[in-house]
């Protein structure tokens, strides 16, 4: 039986692995859905995708929105559209609710109007950071910049029945990343500043996008944090990345979050690891280490020429 998926945000960093998921290829330094084995699940085996970048759907219009899902019927929607801007966010909050927390409202309503399962891609910024422990999916949440609680405002405004799928430091081959960041910078000679006070776990979209439509096939609903294995630093990323590259990674420095200069506009959460803990009691496969994800993500942009 054919499975019709719809996904927003389509073309971002995520959305182009979610497609390439969905057509069963492997995305780009990934591997085959990975939450269900090499098989994949079932359910991609035949798949209808409808992919919309936000050019072609903002998802905080209303009537286009509705008329997308009617006109196709999916039946799962991946609501990865978002404005991930997290700095831009401090200055223009109406921006980033209207999209991130208004769009998922007009969203929810389609999908609930045309019987779609949705599944509601969100982060770590929705919380403060202060734990000593990695977030559990039952932990409160206390955003303290304004993308956290806008992407917090459209976890609200997601039925009981929906999947919502929290990440975190997420990279890929699309888009830009702090990979690309750290492998630009590392063509120079200078030596590279990077903090060494906000813990984390890189979280590969080839990866994720497998365990996004896995979860959004077999309709599993409820909250899931969904992040590659293991955490590490923002210093101590980048010294992995220029190490993996063959670069020399003593030319990192550790400084702390108030040393940026200049400093960000949008507080960063000290700590904000997450313990994929609904995964792991629902019986699923853990994802990755994010050591392989970075390695065969390096592969990838090396065998591209490094597009930076």
């Amino acid at each position: 039986m054919k499975m019709r998926f719809m996904v927003t945000g389509a073309t971002g960093q995520l959305g182009s692995d979610l497609v390439d998921a969905l057509a069963g290829r492997v995305p780009p330094g990934g591997t085959r859905c990975s939450l269900l084995g090499p098989a994949g699940p079932r359910s991609v085996i035949d798949v209808e995708t409808l992919a919309l970048s936000h050019a072609q759907l903002g998802v905080e219009d209303r009537p286009s929105v509705l008329n997308a899902v009617e006109g196709f019927r999916p039946d799962v929607i991946v609501h990865a559209g978002a404005y991930t801007a997290v700095d831009a966010c401090e200055a223009d909050p109406d921006t980033a609710f209207k999209v991130n927390a208004l769009g998922t409202r007009n969203i929810v309503e389609a999908s609930q109007r045309y019987g779609a399962h949705l599944v509601y891609v969100s982060t770590d910024y929705v919380f403060d950071g202060t734990s000593t422990r990695p977030y559990r999916e039952w932990d409160r949440p206390n955003p303290r910049s304004v993308y956290g609680a806008s992407k917090l405002g459209g976890e609200m405004e997601c039925p009981p029945g929906a999947t919502v799928v929290r990440t975190s430091w997420v990279c890929g081959a699309g888009g830009n990343n702090m990979v690309k960041v750290a492998l630009r910078l590392a063509a120079g000679e200078e030596r590279l500043k990077f903090v060494d006070d906000q813990r984390g776990s890189p979280t590969f979209t080839a990866d994720l996008a497998a365990a996004i439509v896995t979860l959004g096939a077999e309709r599993l609903r409820g909250l899931f944090h969904v992040t590659n294995s293991g955490d590490t630093t923002w210093y101590g990323f980048v010294r992995a990345v220029l190490k993996c590259r063959g670069h020399d990674p003593e030319r990192v420095e550790p400084i702390s979050t108030e040393s940026l200069t200049p400093p960000r506009p949008a507080p960063r959460p000290a700590n904000s690891v997450l313990d994929n803990m609904a995964l792991r009691l629902a019986g699923l496969p853990e994802m990755p280490p994010w050591e392989e994800g970075l390695d065969r993500l390096i592969t990838t942009l090396s065998g591209e020429g490094a597009r930076l």
